[in-house]
């Protein structure tokens, strides 16, 4: 190797090179750009660690430019010693045990449960998200893939599965927990910032794991007391022709086997409630928006848009029937 290709310049070049690539680190689905208290605390845990990587990269290309340019001729045997046992033996250690430390510091807090606040069900199916939301009545909300918040206030998650592990994460408000088959975890968050914030599963589990998605809008408390008692009504009926031949397709069809929508005789536990499925902000788990074209698509050949999904195609069914279900379902507010 050549001095050019060990010149310092070089691994400047390559640390400004990577610059840019940190200013991709923010979005709606970034741990380094944080809107809750959890996501702030594990934002500060990275930081600091990120700062104690740095310093010793600094340490260690400090020591190789000293010895190959400023100084490359042979080293004290015991200088070079204690080079070894303070670089090697006694800064290592030192170094995890101050970040251990302070990580365990972080964990009464990350852990503190939401006594009185508002308490979700999620149950993670391959692959699609079940939420289930109490009422002040007592009843229970389901929806599907999209998760709202209140701001300011500590929610609490309960976590289930009943096929395989998944792991619930939104970056954006906090950490990551497993969906265990056979056992419930929980986790808590407290959002500080209104907004819409993406959620994923983080554990591989199965053919569509990359397709299971979910969207998170934190809201301001009393908007979502508003749209929470939006959500317990049952649906709407069919407005116009078109949607009501796409109710009658939907039940005459077989959809209300899987499907549930309040209010009509559709009242299948299998899949997605979709009471009020044209008011969520996508169509399976955050795969296509929920437009009418997007409806169709997803009826007429859903294992093309999600392989591996449950749901049959519907392809067969005549092209007026798709269009007619689509309209309904798109107008399910």
């Amino acid at each position: 190797m050549d001095a050019t290709n060990r010149s310092p310049r070089r691994w400047g070049g390559s640390a400004l090179t990577a610059l840019p690539l940190m200013s991709g680190c923010s979005g709606p689905q970034s741990a380094l750009q944080p809107a809750g208290v959890d996501a702030e605390q594990i934002a500060r845990l990275f930081w600091w660690m990120g700062g104690f990587l740095i310093l010793i990269w600094v340490l260690v290309i400090g020591c190789a430019v000293f010895v190959t340019y400023i100084r490359p001729r042979p080293h004290d045997s015991r200088a070079a010693r204690w080079l070894i046992l303070g670089g090697g033996v006694i800064l290592p250690p030192v170094v995890l045990g101050v970040l251990l430390v302070f990580g365990l510091s972080l964990l009464p807090s990350l852990s503190a449960p939401a006594e009185d606040g508002l308490q979700i069900s999620v149950s993670g199916e391959r692959w699609w998200w079940r939420v289930q939301y109490p009422t002040p009545s007592g009843d229970t909300v389901e929806l599907a893939n999209e998760v709202r918040l209140p701001v300011g206030e500590r929610v609490g998650f309960r976590l289930t599965s009943p096929d395989v592990i998944h792991s619930f994460w939104i970056p954006s408000l906090g950490g990551k927990v497993d969906m265990i088959p056979g056992r419930t975890t929980r986790l808590y968050l407290e959002p500080t910032k209104v907004g819409v914030f993406r959620g994923a599963c983080a554990e591989f589990c199965g053919t569509s794991h990359a397709l299971m998605n979910f969207r998170v809008v934190v809201m301001e408390p009393d908007a979502f007391d508003t749209w929470l008692e939006r959500q317990a009504s049952p649906a709407q009926p069919p407005q116009g022709e078109l949607a009501r031949r796409g109710q009658e397709a939907f039940i005459a069809n077989g959809c209300g086997a899987c499907h549930t929508i309040r209010g009509t005789s559709a009242d299948g536990v299998l899949g997605p409630d979709l009471t009020h499925v044209g008011s969520r902000l996508s169509l399976g788990a955050g795969t296509l928006p929920t437009d009418t074209e997007a409806f169709e698509r997803w009826i007429r050949h859903p294992d093309a848009i999600k392989p591996g999904v449950n749901m049959p195609a519907f392809g067969m069914l005549p092209a007026a029937q798709l269009s007619a279900i689509a309209a309904y379902l798109s107008e399910l507010k």
